[in-house]
């Protein structure tokens, strides 16, 4: 009988294949972190609402966001306070599908995207990775939907796509839970972290964990 593999062994695994950035570690568990009360959700009236540098502003209610076209991603996600859990399968809404189904019209001057939450948090990301393959509007986590600790109904995802190094991945953080809107902006705008003290870049592979 095969004897099932270590967390140690699966770590060293990752390491040799260049997928554990400095200073991590491997998790097999997911960690609950986020600051402040779980927010309680009611169908009937959540909004999720898109604006700033865009055409026309949309909003969606919840019933309609669930019907918009959705994508399937297998990321590895890295904390900044130091684990890393390893193909971890997400579902949800990707900015770039509104942007190419014509649901939202970006201006010439859009550059940077301010996430907002529930309860006032915020956190920042250039637009260039928003619009990349591994930033997505989750709603579903290992092929269920996402429970109020990890950010029912939706939560931003950033996250590496293992082989793509092309794409630049930023710390989980980047992501923020109970998602209810993104504000389009051309001018970089700092979150709530980022305004703690936290790197406002946040690449995983550089460490830029605070300022």
């Amino acid at each position: 009988m095969t004897q099932p593999i270590s967390r140690q062994e699966l770590e060293n695994q990752m390491h040799q294949e260049g997928r554990l950035p400095p200073g991590q570690s491997l998790t097999q568990k997911f960690p609950i972190l986020h600051y402040g009360s779980i927010p309680v959700f009611n169908p009937e009236t959540w909004k999720f609402r898109i604006w700033g540098e865009v055409k026309e502003e949309r909003s969606w209610t919840w019933k309609k966001f669930s019907q918009l076209p959705k994508s399937e991603i297998q990321l590895d996600i890295h904390c900044v306070t130091r684990w890393s859990k390893f193909d971890t399968t997400w579902k949800g809404v990707a900015f770039k599908t509104l942007i190419d189904e014509g649901l939202i019209q970006l201006l010439p001057d859009a550059k940077f995207v301010l996430q907002h939450s529930e309860g006032g948090y915020t956190t920042n990301l250039p637009l260039e990775i928003v619009l990349q393959e591994n930033f997505l509007m989750a709603t579903h986590f290992e092929g269920e939907p996402l429970i109020p600790e990890h950010g029912f109904p939706v939560r931003g995802i950033v996250g590496q796509i293992p082989g793509r190094s092309d794409l630049k991945t930023t710390y989980f953080w980047k992501g923020a839970k109970w998602l209810k809107g993104l504000e389009i902006l051309t001018e970089d705008q700092l979150g709530f972290w980022e305004k703690a003290g936290y790197h406002n870049e946040g690449d995983i592979w550089k460490e830029q964990r605070l300022r």
